[in-house]
């Protein structure tokens, strides 16, 4: 048996005035979901456990089968993984967002213009992140360069996560930063570091030149997602299963190096509207047929295109994942002589709030040669509300596997 994965995240959002009171799910034309909906088991499941933060970190950790409230440390250090950066346990990690601030305006009065400083490339960010660390970095606190917007900082031997109130930038987008600034006994320090970072970054070169092709700068840099070094059980010796995951983002690659699972590389993977959807089922199909048992597949474009408030970029992203990872690995899989297939959302991404919340996501579970069993079956929020409804999010993947 073979079993397959596959998660659009962020894919979930509100009913839509402007689609005839439809969700982006429920609009977007995905043929081969809804064949999967029409003969498989549909249902909703709970993948942020109440009070927790509904994040990308939370919610996948629930899907790959681990309890949040047991396991999660926080979002940095596990990107830190992916990263291969080393963490002591006394060591605390942060997200370093490179962002597009507002200027002209002493820092606690700009406004966050874009999370993710019109979506760098990963080049131009290292370049940025090297200087930001051989001005700011020591011994003790460390820069570490990662792709596109998203980096690190690690304070070796710093104080205790919990000290700090730090909010995600997506979740402030055309907002004043003023109340959203870190906060904690020892919150000072990273202040500072992202004042500072505005007053140089304006000039650096690579910034310079993207201004002169109208581009958003990186002119400052943002710290949140902290955390303390991470453990998780392995998923082989949890389920019997060899497996692997394949993501452009570090915080799912590092969830699977944490895991035991393997992590693919794919080439042309972005972590948004372009990536190379194809690439990543063609990638699964060759690690299954090579014998792994287990492949989970993470699309990140649906939760991009939420967090910028793009409905249109929404839609497209969503269809893109039907016909050139569902469609391409349903076709893949004719040849098996088993497999389950399940394909699911981490959390929502509604594009009025252009950040996430906690709402159950919905889930479709497919075996191969399952009969038709709705005719209507369509995988949306509101036809998934009709059947099962997993409480615990992190027992949905014992009920996929072992069904």
């Amino acid at each position: 048996m073979k079993y397959i994965v596959i998660l659009g995240d962020g894919m979930p959002d509100e009913q839509l005035e402007e689609l005839e009171g439809k969700t982006p799910l429920a609009y977007a034309h995905t043929p081969f979901m809804d064949e999967l909906a029409r003969c498989g088991e549909v249902g909703l499941a709970r993948t942020v456990p109440p009070g927790m933060p509904p994040g990308s970190d939370v919610a996948n950790l629930a899907v790959l089968g681990y309890d949040p409230e047991k396991y999660y440390t926080g979002r940095s250090p596990i990107e830190a993984v992916a990263m291969g950066v080393k963490l002591a346990e006394e060591d605390v990690s942060f997200r370093c967002n490179l962002v597009t601030l507002s200027e002209g305006m002493p820092y606690e009065e700009k406004k966050m213009l874009d999370y993710s400083a019109g979506e760098i490339g990963t080049s131009e960010a290292r370049e940025i992140i090297e200087d930001v660390a051989g001005r700011l970095g020591n011994d003790i606190f460390n820069f570490c360069p990662g792709i596109s917007y998203r980096h690190l900082l690690v304070w070796r031997g710093g104080p205790g996560a919990s000290t700090f109130t730090l909010t995600p930038p997506h979740d402030i987008t055309g907002k004043g930063i003023a109340a959203h600034l870190p906060q904690g006994k020892d919150a000072g320090v990273l202040l500072e570091f992202m004042k500072r970072s505005s007053v140089f970054l304006p000039e650096h070169p690579a910034n310079r030149k993207r201004a002169a092709r109208g581009l958003k700068m990186a002119n400052s840099i943002w710290l949140w997602g902290e955390g303390g070094k991470p453990r998780l059980d392995s998923f082989p010796e949890k389920y019997g299963l060899e497996g692997a995951v394949i993501s452009a983002v570090d915080l799912i690659k590092g969830l699977g190096v944490l895991a035991g699972l393997e992590v693919a590389d794919v080439p042309g993977a972005t972590g948004n509207i372009n990536t190379d959807y194809r690439g990543k089922a063609q990638k699964a199909l060759a690690m299954l047929q090579d014998g792994l048992d287990f492949v989970f597949i993470h699309i990140e474009a649906p939760d991009e295109a939420g967090h910028h408030g793009d409905l249109q970029e929404k839609i497209k992203a969503i269809e893109e994942i039907d016909v050139q990872v569902v469609g391409e690995i349903k076709r893949g899989l004719a040849d098996f002589p088993d497999y389950r297939l399940m394909v699911l959302a981490d959390h929502p991404t509604p594009l009025r709030l252009r950040t996430h919340t906690s709402d159950p996501v919905p889930f479709c579970i497919y075996n191969k040669g399952d009969d038709l069993k709705n005719q209507q079956g369509k995988l949306s929020e509101d036809f998934a509300a009709g059947g099962t409804f997993i409480e615990k999010g992190h027992t949905l993947m014992d009920y996929f596997l072992r069904k």
